[in-house]
């Protein structure tokens, strides 16, 4: 049986650009799956928002892993894991890789900011971690883990902080030199020419994963023609959630009753079997 991590090296490296979609719980994930698309994002964003926190490190590593366990055993897809900058030092972030991998998750992803980390687009700048020592982080990362179909994504903010293009092929290249898997490489601009001329430069060393929040307008078919292996639409569930429930909560509150909101949300019956009711109560006594 092909195990999920093995799917995911699959995504990264068939000649079809891979779609991911981000999610914050199981139940977000098997919405996921039913939509298509090819394998779930655990979204360190989408973690924290549900929690009420701002998307700056403050969950542990433990929390974290907690939820993508959740998440990865919701369905079928293989599961990439935002862990951030690794929870800590070199010890956390190899210690974070040991205990994805032996709960099952195909890959993790770690970003070259400085712990605790800034979400890319909060006002204020970002500070970046020093790319040597970085690029230790992920040699330590790929050395570490227990079978070669585990992922270790490198992503640099080079760009998302101002560094230049330079500097963000420099370090995508140590990166590389240490191990990596793939490449995420991140932008906020409002189109995706910063993110062309980062791949016509890097000639498809690694696989790269890209994250179109702000230049949404950039089809998957241009980007895989530009060289992009997979696009992960990180927080845009979470997101409409919150526009779905603001628009149906303050209705319910205007009207003083449900009978105009019932007609525009999920059915009892669809929640039952999103959540398997059937399966669970054939197993029943």
């Amino acid at each position: 049986m092909t195990t999920k991590a093995a799917r995911l090296r699959e995504l990264l490296h068939r000649p079809q650009i891979a779609r991911v979609m981000g999610a914050r719980d199981a139940l977000t994930a098997r919405l996921v799956a039913d939509a298509g698309f090819d394998g779930v994002w655990a979204s360190s964003f989408e973690l924290s928002a549900s929690r009420g926190l701002p998307d700056v490190g403050l969950l542990t590593m433990a929390e974290c892993l907690s939820e993508a366990v959740h998440i990865d055993d919701a369905t079928a897809l293989p599961l990439l894991a935002d862990c951030d900058t690794g929870f800590g030092g070199r010890a956390n972030l190899v210690r974070t890789v040991q205990q994805y991998e032996r709960a099952g998750i195909a890959g993790v992803c770690f970003e070259d900011k400085v712990f605790p980390k800034r979400n890319s687009f909060l006002e204020g700048g970002q500070l970046l971690e020093d790319a040597h020592e970085f690029a230790a982080r992920i040699e330590a990362a790929a050395q570490v883990r227990s079978h070669g179909d585990f992922t270790v994504v490198a992503r640099t903010e080079a760009l998302i902080a101002g560094a230049g293009m330079a500097e963000a092929l420099r370090r995508a290249h140590l990166y590389a030199d240490a191990g990596a898997d793939a490449l995420l490489i991140h932008s906020k601009r409002s189109d995706a020419g910063e993110i062309e001329e980062f791949l016509g430069h890097w000639r498809r060393r690694l696989p790269v994963v890209v994250v179109p929040t702000t230049y949404p307008d950039w089809s998957p078919a241009d980007a895989a023609e530009a060289g992009v292996s997979m696009v992960i639409y990180a927080n845009h569930a979470l997101r409409a959630a919150v526009s779905a429930m603001r628009e149906v909560l303050t209705e319910i509150s205007l009207r003083g009753g449900t009978s105009t909101v019932e007609s525009s949300i999920a059915s009892m019956k669809d929640v039952f079997e999103l959540t398997g009711v059937a399966q669970w109560e054939g197993w029943g006594g």
